[in-house]
């Protein structure tokens, strides 16, 4: 039986943004990514109305990971600690559009690093790489507010992705995000509501909703999938709706939800569950697979067989 193409209409769009500023832009980099721009759900109506393909984002922390399932710090044994390096194999090698670098170490539980050495994280591996980055705060709201606008500024005129904030803590750096000319991730946890809040409230300071992108906790399979995809489906229905307060591109945190799974991670396993080497990347792939038809536009994520699989998939999808 013939399958119907799904042809609603809608009045709305996802905002298109581009990250990354090139030489003519003011910037270094190599090549920039544009992300958004979608008329329609996944799957429906025309191609032309799909918008821009989804990207992925290959996170890079700032110092090397001390929780890290050995099947997952495998690709990465000889770089991890060392973020330049670390980097230039996820673009060279992996073929990562974007690079995530997420300052775990200035975490007060996790080094307590300084300002200074974030800076430096943030100049090296944009010196190493042409690809544009997304800047990634530790989650302690203190500590990202001392840090995280200096590393903003290291950045200037690189038209980053620098977050996140949330509704009880924005004002900081979206004010520096807007000095510095970069866009700017929002933040809540799987609430609709309080993501659209948050997204009036960075707007009533000034920031432009065209350069916001919005993320909300992520759910890995197993983990809260089907809430994290009602949620990402959900806001994508309200921006084609019209709703500019929920017409921002999301990004979903991937690969540190998946590798938080039991499942994914676990050595002695009951028979039947498969080699951790390989259950590993499929829990991240299957998660990021799922996500990205809810309508999620950037995955971060970190295993460069998942990347694979799921780069496969958008070729595939979004062609």
């Amino acid at each position: 039986m013939p399958v119907p193409e799904v042809a609603d209409s809608f009045s709305g769009s996802v905002t298109k943004i581009t990250l990354g500023a090139a030489k003519a832009g003011g910037g270094t980099r190599t090549s920039t990514i544009t992300v958004g721009g979608s008329r329609n759900v996944v799957y429906g109506g025309a191609p032309d109305n799909a918008g821009e393909r989804p990207v992925i984002a290959m996170d890079v922390l700032d110092i090397c990971p001390d929780d890290w399932p050995d099947a997952l710090v495998e690709p990465y044994k000889d770089v991890l600690g060392n973020p330049v390096a670390w980097a230039k194999k996820c673009v060279n090698e992996f073929g990562a559009d974007l690079i995530c670098i997420k300052f775990d170490g200035i975490h007060p539980d996790k080094g307590d690093k300084d300002a200074e050495q974030a800076v430096k994280v943030t100049q090296d591996v944009l010196k190493a790489v042409g690809v544009p980055l997304v800047l990634w705060g530790s989650g302690n709201a203190d500590k990202d507010n001392q840090v995280m606008p200096k590393v903003s500024q290291a950045a200037k005129g690189e038209n980053c992705l620098v977050g996140t904030v949330t509704q009880d803590n924005y004002k900081a750096l979206t004010a520096i995000a807007l000095a510095d000319g970069h866009c700017l991730i929002t933040h809540a946890p799987l609430d609709i509501n309080i993501a659209k809040q948050i997204n009036i409230l960075v707007s009533d300071m000034g920031f432009p909703l065209e350069k916001i992108v919005t993320f909300q906790a992520t759910g890995a399979l197993g983990y809260g999938m089907e809430y994290a995809y009602s949620i990402q489906e959900r806001q994508r229905l309200a921006a084609l709706g019209g709703d500019k307060m929920m017409a921002m591109p999301v990004i979903c945190d991937v690969g540190y939800e998946a590798w938080r799974a039991k499942e994914a991670k676990l050595v002695d396993a009951p028979a039947g569950w498969g080699t951790v080497q390989d259950r590993g990347p499929m829990w991240e792939a299957t998660t990021a697979i799922c996500l990205l038809q809810a309508g999620a536009n950037i995955i971060r994520m970190r295993h460069p067989t998942a990347v694979a699989a799921v780069k496969n998939f958008i070729q595939q999808i979004w062609q």
